[in-house]
Order: C-alpha cells, then sequence, then structure tokens
C-alpha cells in the first residue's frame, strides 16, 4: 500500500513533534538531579509533582504526546514500511535542529552530512510511495 501525500505530510508532523521537543523537554527537566528524598516512592513523587507543574516541561511534553496519539491514528491508514522511518529518522533531525537552535552542540560537520543522508534516504522513500499512489490513482 503506498502512501498519499497528507499520509506523507502527517508523518513528517509527527516527527517534528516528537524530534522537535525532545530538546525542550531535556532542558526543563534539568533541575530533577536536585532532587533528593528518603525513599524511592517519594522521590518519583517529588520528580512527577516538579515536572507536572512546570509549564516549560508540560506543553512540549503534551505536543509530544499529540504527535503519539497522531502516530497512532495514521498508523491505521500508512504503510509501516514507510511509516516508521519516515517518523524515527526525521525525528532525530528535528532533535539535531531544535537542539541547535537552543545552542546545543550537536556535533558539528558529521551530524550535518548525517542528517542530509537521511533527509535523502527520507526523501527518496516518500518519492517512490507517492509515485507508486499516483500511478494506481491514473489506472482507475
Amino acid at each position: 500500500m503506498a502512501a498519499s501525500l497528507g499520509q506523507v505530510l502527517s508523518l513528517v508532523l509527527v516527527a517534528a513533534l516528537w524530534g522537535g521537543t525532545q530538546p525542550l523537554l531535556k532542558r526543563a527537566s534539568a533541575g530533577l538531579q536536585q532532587i533528593h528524598e528518603r525513599s524511592w516512592a517519594r522521590q518519583l513523587l517529588q520528580e512527577v509533582k516538579t515536572l507536572f507543574l512546570n509549564t516549560e516541561y508540560l506543553m512540549p511534553f503534551l505536543l509530544n504526546q499529540c504527535g503519539s496519539l497522531l502516530y497512532y491514528l495514521i498508523l491505521a491508514s500508512t504503510d509501516l514500511t514507510l511509516a516508521v522511518p519516515i517518523c524515527n529518522s526525521l525525528a532525530i533531525v528535528f532533535t539535531l535542529i531544535v537542539g541547535k537552535v537552543l545552542g546545543e552542540d550537536i556535533g558539528g560537520k558529521r551530524a550535518v552530512i548525517g542528517m542530509v543522508l537521511t533527509v535523502t534516504g527520507i526523501t527518496l522513500c516518500i518519492t517512490s510511495s507517492v509515485s507508486k499512489t499516483q500511478g494506481q490513482l491514473s489506472t482507475f
């Protein structure tokens, strides 16, 4: 089953939601190392309380979860051989881009080359899949 352009764009949106929120979640959860409780249960409760009362953490978390919900809904009608590579590979690219925008060290030239190769491979997969869909529609 080939994917439509709308499905591909939805998968790219999932990747953006997943990957784009990771650096934000990392930054917002940096203060967890200062929490020290006597028992593991109290430690867990205090960490959860700290995170969910922090809007800098909660907003990216909710966006990330919206990406997961959208992914679940898209999987019902999209080919897994296209959905998984697009979402997982492009999520890494979005993580690196947002991390760079936030001032993180993303790894220099090797990371950029890796992103270009990833995007090139995903573009080939998308082009092949969308071409198959358009070819099928024209034969009807």
